[in-house]
């Protein structure tokens, strides 16, 4: 690990957690690590975690590896009190192995990926690339469990084609991602004879069992899965793996004034959202705490519609809602009464292509909170969450920045216009970043403490600022 004096605190455990974070299930994972450590408990949707939960107490449970919900009730709590919710989310574009991915060519040993959400897909040519996920393995006496798996050495790569052989690439770069996207895992060994070679390229023999999926993956992947996971090949029954960079984020700038690291859209905002909610639970005593339940959300798959069982479309918001308050009258009096920040990256200017920001919506990195705004709701601020940010980032000292985008341009999304209809007051905010969806994006690192303290003060003091706020 590299030193950095004087640099944020915020952002060189930022980098701990990233890096240790290549998928959604290690993000997972590692928040429910710091979360243990803070004194949060593990309850399990499958129990009956409603009966048993006590005011003054914290908890979090998980569903699928990839999505993760945690939440601290005040000591006075009752059915009927609003939940102060963080929502973010996990995943980031990227490459999955395919489920068949046995694939060959030119002597080369080839791995299928399909592409996930919208990747700068350029950028992850030549970069060093290594596999991460969960794998399926057989246990003794007959039990199946899921486990994670980072291989932390390159394995893979996508060539580019030398230009020698495309004397035009820098004018007109284009690559088809199904044909010229497919990256070299090895070198077939010269011994190989043709039917061997011929056996490489994927087609499952006709005595597989529907179990197996040893032949729909080279044996050499699936032998050095089993070496990382110290079981037999045979043992592993299926996977979800895909492609991260193994180069690790760094602080970077003549200050270390920025972030170069992959996979901070969304993990900057899901790590900050773990560290507020962790050290106020920790320093703060819940005895003396009224008001909302304090509440973290880390969704999976935002990046392609969030339409899943672990996304934000699922039941896992309107679930907490239901248990903490299930009767008709105190679910409504808990929706009324509850607020959900949507925290997810927001554009920074660009100092090569600053036409493309609305002249006074241009937000700066290390600039403080970015609050998104859009007339068609693709966010879903409106002018009383956005008071209400603002409100708490002044408490501590900190600053706003506007971000609307151009008329001429479309939109992007995020989980708050979907969570909102709900009923759930929602603001959409985020840092400034540049590169977003490449491999390798740039932010502040200063930037990390601000989303920090606008959590912790939302923690802290929303319910006492809403009991001052008359609308209806």
């Amino acid at each position: 690990m590299m030193v950095y004096p004087n640099s944020p605190e915020a952002a060189l455990k930022f980098l701990k957690f990233v890096n240790a974070s290549p998928t959604p299930f290690h993000a997972v994972e590692n928040a429910s690590i710091r979360l243990q450590s803070a004194g949060f408990q593990k309850i399990h949707e499958n129990e009956e975690w409603e009966k048993s939960i006590q005011p003054g107490c914290k908890y979090f449970f998980t569903r699928n590896q990839s999505a993760l919900i945690a939440f601290a009730i005040p000591q006075n709590w009752k059915p009927g009190a609003g939940l102060s919710i963080v929502a973010t989310h996990v995943d980031s574009p990227n490459l999955k192995v395919r489920p068949i991915s046995k694939r060959a060519n030119a002597g080369y040993l080839q791995v299928g990926v399909e592409t996930y959400g919208g990747g700068i897909w350029h950028s992850w040519l030549d970069r060093d690339l290594s596999l991460a996920g969960r794998v399926v393995i057989k246990e003794e006496a007959g039990r199946f469990t899921s486990k994670l798996i980072k291989i932390d050495r390159p394995l893979l790569r996508i060539p580019t084609l030398a230009i020698h052989l495309d004397r035009n690439i820098n004018d007109n770069f284009k690559f088809n991602q199904e044909t010229e996207f497919v990256p070299i895992l090895g070198l077939l060994e010269s011994q190989l004879n043709e039917t061997k070679a011929s056996n490489a390229t994927g087609q499952p023999g006709s005595e597989q069992k529907a179990s197996s999926i040893q032949a729909n993956h080279h044996s050499e992947l699936l032998s050095l899965l089993a070496s990382e996971l110290s079981v037999a090949a045979e043992h592993i029954h299926d996977f979800e793996l895909s492609l991260y960079d193994t180069q690790p984020a760094v602080l970077g700038g003549l200050n270390n004034e920025f972030i170069f690291s992959p996979r901070m859209d969304n993990l900057v905002s899901s790590f900050c959202a773990v560290e507020a909610i962790a050290e106020f639970a920790s320093l703060q005593s819940l005895s003396t705490l009224e008001g909302n339940v304090n509440c973290i959300a880390l969704f999976n798959h935002e990046e392609i519609g969030s339409v899943s069982t672990s996304g934000a479309e699922s039941s896992l918001i309107p679930s907490l809602l239901n248990r903490l308050s299930p009767t008709p009258g105190a679910l409504a009096q808990s929706i009324s009464r509850s607020f959900l920040i949507s925290a997810d990256m927001g554009h920074a200017i660009h100092p090569n292509y600053s036409s493309k920001h609305e002249d006074n919506h241009k937000p700066k990195m290390n600039g403080g909170i970015v609050i998104k705004t859009n007339a068609k709701q693709k966010y879903a601020t409106d002018a009383i969450s956005s008071f209400v940010v603002k409100q708490l980032v002044e408490r501590r000292g900190g600053k706003v920045q506007e971000f609307e985008v151009r008329n001429d341009m479309t939109c992007g999304s995020t989980v708050g216009p979907m969570l909102s209809k709900i009923g759930v007051r929602t603001v959409d905010v985020g840092n400034a970043m540049l590169s977003m969806h490449s491999i390798r994006e740039t932010a502040g690192s200063h930037d990390v403490q601000s989303a920090i303290d606008l959590f912790s003060a939302f923690f802290e003091g929303f319910a006492q600022l809403d009991k001052g706020l008359t609308v209806d």
